[in-house]
């Protein structure tokens, strides 16, 4: 069974005999916690996946319904997506061996961002190696030592990361919650202020509430940074994300997001004015000291955005299948929280419920993630689902059944 200390740092600060010099490594003899639960049957995490990202998935020999990935579009198996890796590959080998700085720029890059600005109707765009580094770039070389960072509570890790990097103030707000962020941004006074908020919340699927947001912003006069990583290719009439979503495309400042959901590929992007991406050109340090991202992945992006325009339609599938989990769970009995996206959290309170549950959805063939804090709130663990346009209904009420099935026998419906 899962122990109430299963995220629990190891203790660094180890007793040690007078004049006795502590090893730095003490700390990763006496971290068992993660080896005790693997033992028990409970470990889901580092998961082996031996096929492509599909509905359907190949894990240690056995088929599941993979009712855990971001591929929203379901287009990293697309044949254009991965004819336009391969293409770029022969073009321009597998890296480029530098920094986008110095000799890490290809004219392939070049024509990515262009995209990029047009799609997302901003005048510039810088592409990243990856999200994160998106976030650490972009938030650690707009803010300073004299400004403030005022972010959601629930913001991705990657947010909070790049705060630290930056040396701004930071400081935070009740998720989604306007008299909090007003009274936040209130006490910050004139100085530089930057509001960082996720478009669509990676673990409760829900959207922040951006025409507040903005509204807010503007009588503060503080900047707007929206994480859109789940929300482009999915909200928007055109898929183009949160911002279009609510047709507030003018007043978000920076819109940044990855290519590792419905963009079929890795790395990261901002886009915003031309003189805000200059400026991060030349400050953003994990763009300057890091390595550019291969042509391949930048192939599959452009092809991906195309696809989103082309198709329309997969946009259209995956919101029918998002509206079918969603009736049908609420049927069910299964409490799914806030969320209104194709994330879908099944809610079960404490950390051993989760697992258990987690457990008998993978024996029975579900491939499902288990989320506990610190990436939620004590109490509130849950299975995180998540759905892609290439889901079949046929696959879909297999799942229902499974879940369902799961759901009765740890007495979490009826």
């Amino acid at each position: 069974m899962i122990t109430s200390g299963y995220n629990k740092k190891p203790d660094t600060a180890l007793q040690t005999k007078k004049g006795e010099i502590l090893d730095l490594f003490d700390k990763c003899r006496t971290f068992t916690t993660a080896k005790e639960v693997m033992a028990s049957g409970f470990y889901p995490y580092f998961r082996v996946v031996e096929s492509a990202q599909d509905p359907e998935v190949m894990v240690e020999g056995r088929n599941m319904i993979m009712l855990g990935s971001n591929n929203y579009l379901g287009l990293t198996n697309h044949p254009k997506v991965k004819e336009a890796a391969i293409e770029a590959i022969k073009k321009y080998g597998s890296g480029c061996a530098g920094s986008r700085f110095l000799n890490g720029t290809l004219d392939i890059h070049v024509e990515l961002e262009g995209k990029l600005a047009k799609f997302f109707r901003k005048d510039a765009a810088l592409a990243f190696s990856t999200g994160y580094m998106t976030n650490l770039g972009v938030i650690s070389s707009l803010a300073g030592k004299d400004d403030v960072v005022v972010i959601d509570k629930l913001d991705h890790a990657s947010i909070i990361d790049a705060c630290r990097l930056s040396f701004a103030d930071v400081r935070k707000f009740k998720h989604n919650d306007m008299g909090s962020l007003e009274f936040v941004l209130q006490e910050c006074g004139d100085r530089g202020k930057l509001v960082v908020v996720d478009g669509v919340y990676s673990m409760e699927g829900d959207i922040a509430p951006l025409p507040d947001i903005v509204k807010v912003c503007k009588k503060y006069g503080a900047r707007l940074m929206v994480d859109d990583a789940h929300g482009i290719g999915v909200l928007g009439e055109t898929g183009r994300g949160t911002a279009e979503h609510f047709g507030l495309e003018k007043d978000v400042d920076v819109i940044m997001g990855t290519y590792s959901k419905s963009l079929a590929s890795i790395g990261g992007f901002a886009v915003a004015g031309e003189d805000v991406i200059h400026y991060m050109k030349h400050h953003a340090r994990p763009l300057i000291f890091s390595a550019s991202p291969p042509p391949a992945s930048v192939a599959a992006v452009i092809a991906a955005l195309d696809i989103i325009d082309q198709e329309p339609g997969r946009r259209e599938q995956l919101w029918h299948n998002t509206n079918k989990m969603m009736k049908a769970f609420k049927q069910m009995g299964f409490d799914t929280g806030v969320a209104e996206t194709p994330i879908i959290p099944l809610v079960m309170g404490e950390m051993e419920q989760a697992f258990m549950m987690w457990k008998l959805l993978g024996e029975a063939g579900v491939f499902v993630n288990p989320v506990v804090p610190p990436a939620v709130p004590q109490g509130h663990c849950m299975i995180r689902t998540s759905y892609m346009a290439t889901h079949t209904d046929e696959m879909l009420d297999r799942a229902l059944g499974i879940i369902e099935q799961a759901g009765k026998q740890l007495g979490m419906i009826s």
